[in-house]
């Protein structure tokens, strides 16, 4: 690869991180406020909403991760990761006036599971939350230091620890409020160096028209087809843990603004994962890889091997940014899940500003240890969320699943994860292979292995099975007890709540919107 001296690489790694910190510094300064360290409700308009959620969307992880699809399915597949990537982010537009409409004080989903069904399965979402975002940002730190590794032929474990001391010394100032505003900035900038490397890309790889044809990697294909479910399925369910997501949709001023933000994010979001991925295939048709390569998650690198100096330096100040807009999302959401859930908001600024640095050590040091798949890591988060958020989500409904109780949907998620394990064990033969599907072992890139594609089935539909049968249950219990006891039964009462038809309207209306009115 065409390097730059290692002074070089460490200069511009280095003042990119100053940078960022100096500006961080001076947003927290100017702008931030006890009032909005853990939420900005009511306070963003469109275009700033659909910044913040490209950069929330994207973590340097979306170069190796679609570039290792397009290098073992095409286009095919591309196209089905990146749609089912980009679509989700529409869900919050969907489901956020609902959510915001039936816990208007609220500004993440587990405050809402609280309020429907009770503290304790509060508490087992907010464990699950937490859990995803803590992988996430685990994965984010792999990422970045393989991408500056892979870039520069640097050890990366400095760049690693200067990421997580800058983010974190922005976010312990100026919490969500400066997160947001600093994804705006670094949203646009990711956007730009985006356009200047897609352009020298252009510019400088060759193609052999006569490889096109015969990759076979511009047709339709079994493994494409099976990502359709498996993908779509993860990514909506994964989404719905990410509290910097639901940050964002309490944040928008109204309904017409979080529709604005989230569907320009989606196509961006979809334009931008689809160009990176590209090059998982144009390795192959430049001559650098083969289909099915076992270095496809590399392709983005290998081909910046052609690519001159100036590039590669725009590529490490692209991927730094990238990774930074990701990090300090997942950072602020964090701490402001656990400040709601766990602290009820009652701590002093000063503490919840400790638990910024305090949710970092584990991360960073799994980071540097063991992180070593970071597709892997993801995908664990996913089948997990699979398995709990439809069961959860049936609550929104007070018209058919009334009735549901914090047990039901607690038995529902538990259960999916282990009717996973159950059917892992059945496909497989044995009990280890069926503990390794909950981890994912075997990826889902093997289009003859189905037993991913069977675990992404399970823990939805199983989620939502076991957790009418919990009730079904809990209910004739209860009924059985009422009759042995003369105690009334209120299992199936209806409770006074708000419709689950939500108008599109002002929740949170600003000064004008109060006048206009």
């Amino acid at each position: 690869m065409a390097q730059l001296s290692s002074q070089g690489n460490n200069a511009i790694i280095y003042l990119s991180y100053a940078f960022m910190l100096a500006t961080g510094l001076f947003l927290a300064w100017k702008y931030a406020s006890k009032d909005d360290f853990l939420a900005s409700n009511g306070t963003q308009r469109g275009l700033p909403l659909a910044l913040n959620f490209i950069a929330s969307a994207m973590g340097v992880g979306i170069i190796s991760t679609y570039a290792q699809i397009a290098n073992l399915s095409g286009l095919h597949g591309l196209l089905v990761y990146t749609l089912c990537g980009a679509i989700p982010i529409l869900g919050f537009a969907i489901f956020g006036p609902i959510i915001r409409k039936k816990c208007p004080n609220g500004f993440i989903l587990t405050e809402w599971v609280r309020q429907r069904f009770g503290i304790v399965t509060c508490l087992y979402l907010s464990f699950f939350t937490c859990l995803t975002m803590f992988l996430f940002m685990v994965g984010e730190l792999s990422a970045i230091r393989g991408a500056i590794e892979s870039l520069t032929g640097l050890n990366a474990l400095g760049a690693v620890i200067v990421e997580c001391v800058v983010t974190t010394i922005y976010t312990f100032f100026g919490g969500f409020r400066i997160s947001f505003i600093t994804d705006n900035f670094q949203g646009v900038c990711v956007l730009i160096l985006l356009i200047i490397c897609a352009c020298g890309m252009g510019s400088y790889i060759e193609i052999d028209p006569s490889k096109v044809g015969p990759s076979g990697l511009l047709k339709a294909n079994k493994l494409g087809w099976q990502l359709v479910y498996i993908l779509f399925v993860a990514i909506v369910t994964n989404d719905c843990f990410m509290a910097g997501f639901w940050l964002r949709t309490f944040a928008s001023k109204t309904n017409k603004d979080l529709w604005i933000g989230c569907s320009i994010a989606s196509f961006v979001t979809f334009v931008i994962c689809t160009l990176i991925g590209t090059t998982g295939f144009l390795a192959v048709w430049s001559g650098d890889l083969t289909v099915g390569d076992e270095n496809g998650y590399n392709a983005f690198f290998i081909l910046l091997a052609k690519m001159p100096r100036w590039l590669v330096a725009f590529v490490i100040i692209f991927c730094i940014i990238l990774s930074t807009c990701t990090f300090d999302s997942l950072q602020s959401a964090m701490v402001s899940t656990i400040s709601n859930d766990v602290f009820r908001n009652k701590l002093h600024t000063y503490y919840t500003r400790v638990l910024v640095i305090l949710v970092m050590v584990p991360i960073v040091v799994l980071a540097v240890k063991v992180a070593d798949n970071i597709l892997q890591i993801y995908l664990i988060a996913d089948l997990v969320s699979a398995a709990v958020i439809p069961a959860v989500f049936l609550g929104l409904s007070t018209r058919f699943f009334w009735y549901l109780r914090g047990f039901d949907v607690m038995c529902g998620g538990l259960g999916a994860l282990i009717g996973v394990f159950i059917f892992g064990t059945v496909y497989y033969g044995n009990a280890r292979d069926g503990g390794k599907l909950l981890l994912i072992w075997n990826g889902i890139y093997d289009s003859e292995d189905w037993g991913a594609f069977g675990a992404f089935v399970i823990a939805p539909v199983g989620g939502v099975i076991i957790t009418l049968f919990a009730a079904g249950v809990r209910i004739l219990t209860l009924f059985i007890y009422s009759k042995i006891t003369g105690e009334p039964f209120t299992a199936l009462d209806k409770p006074e709540e708000l419709p689950d038809i939500v108008e599109d309207q002002t929740i949170y209306p600003s000064e004008d919107d109060k006048k206009s009115a």
